[in-house]
């Protein structure tokens, strides 16, 4: 995906909004990779607290398969990311499948499920996709919350899909089509 001015994702009713990976961002994406349980029940066990300025100097995190952007809110505090990486089921078409991790202490404030629904905006905006997806835990019912405010719709499980904490475990699939109608918290 090309690089492109992110403030047309701007919320001006909350100030919540989408930007590209800025050099001291690099803080916040090492964490992730070092920090036990920072992004909840996603954590897969440390990783290479190096590989985000790697890849920072390699394209800013805005490439053309896959990216972050960060979610940024009152008084230009980072706090969090939200990621899109392209999948494709079939034939020559593709679709996105989107994620989100907020740092703790901005959790609980409605920024989640507007930045994803900023970056659903963003990506059918610049890009020609028609579905974007996004999975979650079933016990994760804040995320489930978020996503359907963000106006996703629950497709349904996908039965043994991620192994996590010693165990196979099942997942929930929602989805946002280009066609559906915005998200009705944004609307009204």
């Amino acid at each position: 995906m090309e690089s492109a001015d992110t403030s047309t994702t701007t919320s001006d009713d909350t100030g919540v909004r989408l930007r590209p990976v800025g050099e001291p961002d690099l803080a916040m994406l090492r964490r992730f990779c070092v920090e036990p349980w920072l992004i909840g029940l996603d954590w897969a066990g440390f990783r290479d607290p190096g590989a985000p300025a790697r890849r920072f100097a390699v394209d800013g995190w805005l490439g053309a398969d896959d990216g972050r952007l960060v979610v940024e809110v009152e008084r230009d505090q980072a706090a969090g990311i939200v990621s899109y990486t392209s999948r494709r089921n079939s034939g020559p078409a593709s679709y996105w499948e989107i994620g989100i991790a907020l740092l703790p202490e901005w959790r609980g404030r409605g920024i989640g499920w507007r930045a994803q629904a900023l970056l659903c905006d963003y990506l059918f905006t610049h890009t020609p996709a028609q579905r974007i997806q996004a999975g979650t835990h079933p016990e994760n019912v804040a995320e489930q919350r978020a996503l359907e405010k963000a106006g996703f719709q629950l497709e349904g499980v996908v039965r043994a899909c991620e192994f996590r904490a010693g165990a196979w475990r099942d997942g929930y699939l929602y989805s946002r089509l280009r066609d559906d109608p915005p998200p009705a918290a944004l609307a009204g």
